[in-house]
Formats: C-alpha cells, structure tokens, sequence
C-alpha cells in the first residue's frame, strides 16, 4: 500500500501501521470465510446425505467439486491480479463465493448444491491468492513476517471453529445456514473493501497463457480427482484413479516443461531458482502432506474412537489454536528481524517432537488432558513454521513477481493438502483392516450403529490403527528439516532492490 514515494522503507523491526492493519482486517474477513466454509461443510456431510437421500459417494462431491473448482481457478489469478488489478479481483471473488453459498443454500437436490459449491470454489480459490497479494504489496519485505502471521490466523481457527459452528448450525439450526452464514460476513467484506483498499491501477500484461492454462488447470483437476477416488476407494491402483492421476501428472508435467520454457508463463516457476523460494516450496510440500494430513484425520478419531459429536470433535482441537495464535505474532516479528530459516527451524523441531508424543500416547481412552496438552505445545511449533516459510518465498520478490509465487504457493498448498488427506487416509484404512479385519477400513464413518459392548472391544484396535499413522506423519514431517535448513537465516536486506516501494 503505497504512501510517500519519497518515504523511505519501513524498518525491519517495526510494527504494522494503521493502514496496513485496516488492510489485514478487509483481507482476514475474506479468508476466515472462504477457509470456515471447507471445514463447516464436512462436519454436515452426513446429514446432507439423509436430507437429500443420496449415497455418500455422491454427496461427498459437496466437497470434492469444491477442491476442484480450487484447482481449476487458482492458476489464473497471477495474471488475473496483474491484468486487473488486485482488489477488482478480491472483489470479484467474494461475489462469487457469496452468490456460490447462498444458492447451496437454497439447494433444492444434490446436484444443484454440487453445481453451486463449484461455483463457491471458482471464487474461494481466488480469495487467498488474491488477498495474500494485496497484504504483501501493501507492507513491503521488511514486514512480510508479520504479514504472514495475519493471514495464516484463519488457516489455523479454520479447522478448530469450523466443525464446532457446523455441528451446532446443522443440529440446532438447518444444514441451510451452513452456507447462508457466509452471506452478512461476505458483504461486510465486500463494503470494507470497497471503502479501504486503494484504488487499482492496472498495466498492460502479457497475453494469458491458454497453452499453459490448458495443461494446468484441468491437470491439477484430474489430479485432485485421481487421488480423492484412490483414497476413497482406498486403491490408488484401481483403474478409475489409476488414470486420472497418471494423467493429471501428465498434464502437470507438461505444464512444468511450458512454464520454463515460455516467455509469459501462466505461473513462473523459474522463480523456484532462487534459492529461498525453492527451499520453501519444498518444505512446504512435505509439512502440509503430514501435518495437514495427519489433523484432518484427529476429528474422526474423536468421533469414531471415542464416540463424540462433531461439536466436541471441534472443541477438543481447540488447544492447537489457542498455541498457535500465541506463537504466531512471535513468529512474525522474529521472521523480519532475525530472518525465516531460524524460526522455522525452531517451529518444526516442536511440532515433530509434539507429533511423535502424541502418535506414542494415542489410545482408545488416553486422557483428553494429555491430547490437550500435546496439541496445545504443537499448536505453538505450528504458529512458527507455516506462514514463516510461506514469509521465506515472498521476501525477495519483486512488486510484479508476488502475484505469482502467491499463486504458486497457494496451489503447492492445496495439492499437498489434497494428497496428504489421501494419504494419511489409505494408510489409516489399511491399518483399520488389519486390525480389524475385512472390509472394516471402509467403514470408519460408521461406528456409531456398532454395539456399545462390540464397540468396546474394538475401540482399542481402533485408536492403534490411528496411533500408527500418526507415526508415519512424524516421520514425514521430520523430512521436512532437509529443505527448511536452506531457508535464509537472514532478514532481507533494508536496501535491497526488491523493495516494492512505491508500489504504485
């Protein structure tokens, strides 16, 4: 956000000014939207499938469709922002999701919510990108740090809020208000950007990238979908996902050897030659596969292990949050004194450690107390790994090239996510089945029509089928250290040319 051009770089050390913050307020109102409504919508899955009586394979589409729409959208907004200018395309996106959710809201069938929920996610899937470009121009390098922990707040009460204020809207309320409440927070949004954010000033950009757009977007899309099918159908190898994922990877593939080769590429990946970006885009590639993996999964050990509701499911997650939120200003402010590489560091031996003492105490009755206590320790290692990574990338960017590592990151983000889920979900499935034997891995979701004194014998087989994929996330994320030990160990340079004063 430009001031003075005469006015000289902020200092490294400094806090973010009112401006800045008012900025920060208009962008979090838009991702807490967009991100509430991914988890809001699991926890009500369910009750979707009795309301419309449809199969859960069909219903579960609310949510796939949705990822899709993600994968398809995300690729453009680099050059969207530059062609456009970053807050017409805010603003554009959250009329999207916002018109997306109120008619899922008036859904009348199960196919009209899947088409609206895809319309969701064309908007949804520009809001992040968007807003972290808007955040990152608008404080310059030197506060980059600080930027990142704003943004990643809604990231983490996503997940935590999410299942409690869906569990309470679905059994108090109607399934309806799910996506009607994104409508009053949409528009507040929509008015606070409008009135804060600066005017665009638009210059002419090179031509879209079709080519590029072509092999991208429905590469990333038969990708997601290939890997959703494997896990859902827990083969990777069954010819359905099999080929939607060799192809996908065909398509990415084909994109990769494009985008290095072209003059205007969609997503600029030769930006991945600096060192710092490369560094972070690998560590975030093998943390959001295991920890983003491995915390989707902790709501269903609550709610199939030990019989809770999806509201106390959320509750119970509340801890990692609460740790978060206290380390992530922290993380911040160290970020753009002392530089990424440190803080990550930091951040990740704490959460590995937290991981592998929660795999080892994981059971069907260890005490909430304890799970608490771990998640809460992780939650503070969370707070000082994510958005100070992502804060590693951004740093060194010039003003034009932050659109597209903002978009390339928030695809690196949304892939990992998707496999890991995948992931940490066959081999929950497949240590299901041979504890229990049979068809039982299939059939976590349905546990609370077993008989109590069957459930009992059970349970303990149960909370060791999920006590050894934690394992296997510890052990994931501890690769992580490999990349993150390239992170820069410096802040950034107070006369670097890569200021993007002023930025307009």
């Amino acid at each position: 956000m430009a001031d003075d051009p005469e006015k000289p770089p902020p200092d490294a050390g400094g806090g973010l000014d009112r401006g800045v913050l008012a900025v920060a307020g208009v962008v979090v109102i838009g991702a807490i939207m967009s991100i509430l409504d991914v988890t809001i919508v699991h926890v009500a899955i369910n009750d979707l499938a009795r309301e419309f009586n449809t199969p859960l394979a069909t219903i579960q589409w609310v949510a796939t469709g949705y990822t899709l729409a993600l994968a398809t959208v995300i690729p453009i907004t680099g050059w969207a922002s530059a062609r456009f200018g970053t807050k017409r395309l805010y603003m554009i996106s959250l009329v999207l999701f916002v018109l997306g959710s109120t008619l899922a809201g008036f859904a009348w069938s199960a196919e009209s919510l899947i088409v609206f929920r895809v319309l969701q996610g064309l908007g949804g899937g520009m809001i992040m990108p968007a807003g972290m470009t808007i955040m990152t121009q608008a404080a310059g390098p030197q506060r980059v740090g600080q930027v990142m922990s704003i943004i990643g707040v809604p990231m983490l009460l996503g997940p935590i809020t999410g299942p409690i204020l869906g569990g309470w809207l679905v059994d108090d309320v109607s399934w309806r208000w799910i996506f009607f409440v994104n409508l009053p927070i949409g528009v507040i949004a929509l008015v606070l950007a409008a009135r804060i954010l600066k005017p665009d000033q638009p210059k002419p950009a090179e031509r879209l990238d079709f080519i590029g757009l072509l092999l991208l977007s429905p590469g990333l899309a038969a990708l997601i979908y290939g890997v959703a099918k494997g896990s859902e159908k827990t083969d990777f190898l069954a010819t359905e996902p099999l080929v939607f994922t060799v192809v996908g990877a065909l398509l990415v593939i084909g994109f990769v050897f494009r985008a290095l080769n072209a003059k205007s590429p969609l997503i600029d990946l030769r930006l991945l030659k600096r060192r710092s970006v490369a560094a972070a885009s690998g560590t975030m590639v093998l943390f959001m596969v295991a920890f983003m993996g491995a915390m989707l999964l902790l709501p269903l050990y609550f709610q199939t292990v030990r019989g809770e509701g999806a509201m106390n499911a959320g509750l119970l997650l509340a801890p990692q949050g609460f740790g978060a939120m206290i380390t992530m200003p922290i993380g911040g402010r160290l970020t753009d004194r002392i530089g990424p590489g440190r803080v990550v560091l930091g951040g990740m031996t704490v959460v590995v450690l937290s991981m592998a003492a929660f795999a080892a105490i994981l059971g069907s009755d260890t005490s909430y107390w304890s799970l608490g206590a771990v998640l809460f320790v992780m939650g503070l290692g969370m707070g000082m790994t994510m958005m100070p990574t992502m804060a590693a990338a951004i740093q060194t960017l010039v003003h034009d090239e932050v659109p597209r590592a903002s978009t390339m990151l928030n695809i690196i983000q949304q892939v990992s996510a998707s496999i890991g889920t995948a992931m940490m979900t066959v081999l929950l499935s497949r240590q299901l089945t041979a504890n229990l034997g049979g068809g039982a891995g299939g059939e976590i979701g349905g546990t609370e029509e077993v008989p109590p004194a069957i459930m009992e014998k059970i349970a303990p087989l149960m909370g060791d089928a999920f006590q050894h994929t934690y394992w296997y996330a510890a052990g994931l994320l501890a690769l992580a250290f490999l990349p993150a030990l390239l992170l820069p160990r410096r802040k950034p340079e107070t006369s670097t040319p890569d200021v993007p004063m002023p930025l307009h």
